[in-house]
């Protein structure tokens, strides 16, 4: 009875350690940001982050601020869909409603400066 009591409990703690930090981090591995992207305010012009147009090197533009995401690609659960805007605005894909909550904080990680107005 007494084993029971203390695997119920065991099963239990580790419930309520687990939980937290799975709801915490979004239930998925966090992205690692390439080391170009550091939180840096450049300006890029519009040519600039038009290059910058494929799978190995994929810029994004959202509200007028310019984000490097190629190392989030393979990680991204619409797959080769961020792809569609690389290079240009992803500002209305971003924003749509396939997209949880919780890209609006990771979003920050890729951040390498703003649009050129």
């Amino acid at each position: 009875m007494i084993a029971v009591l203390v695997l119920i409990l065991g099963v239990l703690l580790g419930a309520f350690i687990l939980i937290p930090q799975v709801h915490k981090s979004g239930g998925t591995k966090k992205v690692e940001p390439t080391a170009s992207n550091k939180k840096v305010s450049k300006i890029h012009s519009k040519a600039e982050v038009l290059v910058h147009n494929k799978k190995t090197d994929c810029w994004i533009i959202i509200k007028d601020k310019v984000y490097d995401v190629t190392s989030y690609i393979e990680e991204h659960p619409g797959g080769d869909a961020i792809l569609a805007h690389a290079g240009d605005d992803s500002t209305e894909g971003f924003y749509g409603p396939q997209h949880a909550t919780r890209v609006f904080d990771m979003i920050d990680d890729f951040y390498i400066g703003d649009l050129e107005r």
